[in-house]
């Protein structure tokens, strides 16, 4: 009985393989991931700790970096200025999609819109610590893969193939946010347009 129940164990080498796409930055390695650990045999809850734990070694790595680049931006005074002026464009972004920046909900929808060091980097400036503000970031990035890793798995229902599944996902990835840019950008000068008529 024991020895039935280690044959359904996943194996070590297919969670490191899985973790290793999981740590290609921009999120590329989501939909290879999610299909490799689909054919590995993990169940999906293993594979969502596999990419928390992906989300937990960025947070360790790249907050040092982080942190010595406020150090040197709050030392050189062009730096200081441009790093200020990120700050105000940051919360004026946030504050139009969601009122606050600085808030749980605005911080972990910049980091499931764009990427959990973005995320991670406005908890920074609205001033959270490391435990909060990474908290939103990964809360972000998590809603993200889920949302790619559903994705994927549905897609790959129709198209068999894994490469087209995955080539598909990557190319919504980077195309939609495009689309839904542009959609915005065109939207409040037609909202515009017709508070004036």
């Amino acid at each position: 009985m024991m020895k039935d129940q280690l044959l359904f164990l996943p194996s070590t080498a297919a969670i490191l393989s899985v973790l290793k796409l999981f740590l290609i930055p921009v999120g590329g390695g989501i939909p290879a991931g999610v299909l490799l650990a689909k054919s590995s045999g993990l169940a999906w809850q293993i594979t969502a700790l596999v990419y928390l734990v992906s989300d937990i070694i960025l947070a360790v790595v790249f907050e040092p970096i982080l942190r010595v680049l406020a150090l040197i931006c709050s030392r050189i005074p062009f730096l200081r200025r441009f790093a200020a002026a990120m700050k105000a464009a940051n919360a004026r972004h946030a504050a139009q999609h969601q009122g606050t920046a600085a808030g749980p909900i605005g911080l972990i929808l910049i980091a499931f819109g764009v990427d959990p060091m973005t995320g991670r980097a406005s908890a920074l400036a609205a001033g959270h610590g490391f435990i909060a503000g990474w908290a939103f970031a990964i809360a972000g990035d998590m809603l993200y893969f889920g949302v790619i890793a559903y994705s994927t798995l549905s897609l790959n229902r129709y198209i068999k193939d894994p490469e087209t599944t995955m080539l598909v996902i990557l190319a919504l990835m980077f195309l939609l946010p495009v689309v839904v840019r542009r959609i915005r950008s065109r939207r409040p000068a037609s909202v515009a347009r017709e508070d004036l008529a």
